[in-house]
């Protein structure tokens, strides 16, 4: 099977642990990680993603992710990559959907069993 990698954004160590553990415990993926915006648009240059993972707000500085959402959307790079916002909340998820993001989903969602339906549509 063909290891896909997802680009994981602002996610604080212990849910970056448990998004990763998930993911890799279910799929074939490598995890890339940043913890800023900045961060973000240089690794989607340098490697081809099949998901992006965004946090409703960074943990390393507590910026809003809907704008790195933007910025994909906006860049020639990968622009058509899929996004998902890590939100536990159905109106973020609402707001990241109108601006480009495919239905994502919150930490509290992690055990569930349509959660990684949803998932394998870009995993594989």
């Amino acid at each position: 099977m063909e290891q896909r990698t997802v680009l994981s954004v602002g996610q604080c160590r212990p849910d970056s642990a448990a998004i990763t553990h998930y993911l890799t415990s279910h799929f074939s993926v490598r995890i890339l990680t940043a913890d800023l915006a900045d961060q973000v648009l240089p690794l989607l240059e340098k490697h081809p993603v099949s998901l992006v993972l965004i946090n409703r707000i960074l943990d390393a500085d507590g910026s809003e992710g809907m704008d790195i959402l933007k910025q994909i959307r906006l860049n020639a790079v990968q622009p058509e990559v899929p996004v998902m916002l890590v939100s536990n909340y159905a109106d973020w998820q609402k707001k990241a959907v109108e601006n480009g993001a495919v239905p994502g989903f919150g930490k509290a969602e992690l055990g569930r069993p349509d959660l990684k339906s949803r998932l394998a549509q870009f995993l594989g």
